[in-house]
């Protein structure tokens, strides 16, 4: 089975990007060039941030058609996280709710991505 190890976004400045991600993940990017950041998570994926100005082919640029979604093991940490992302001044589109599935709230980086936090429902 072919897996993907990568999630790229694109985002208007690598380098305010990767600062704001290395906040976000608790890790500094392991590569960092003029258009491209890359971060190698814990569980083996990788995460890339490229200036869009500089993708080919060109893309579709709507930042929310899409989530990165952070699955934490209880509500505390989700206000916790909301707490945090609140604080760093992330535009929060969800306040912690129950859904269907969990405990969970929705932030949007300055390029416009989905992050999701949630904890699920046991």
């Amino acid at each position: 089975m072919l897996s993907p190890q990568y999630t790229i976004l694109y985002v208007a400045d690598p380098a305010a990007s990767a600062r704001l991600y290395a906040g976000l993940l608790g890790a500094e990017a392991m590569e960092v060039m003029p258009t491209f950041s890359l971060f190698a998570l814990e569980n083996g994926r990788m995460l890339g941030l490229w200036a869009r100005d500089s993708v080919r082919p060109d893309g579709d640029l709507k930042g929310s058609a899409n989530e990165l979604a952070f699955r934490v093991t209880d509500t505390a940490q989700v206000d916790a996280l909301h707490a945090d992302w609140r604080a760093r001044g992330l535009a929060i589109l969800q306040a912690p709710v129950t859904l269907d599935f969990g405990y969970t709230f929705t932030a949007a980086d300055p390029d416009g991505h989905r992050l999701r936090v949630f904890a699920r429902s046991e």
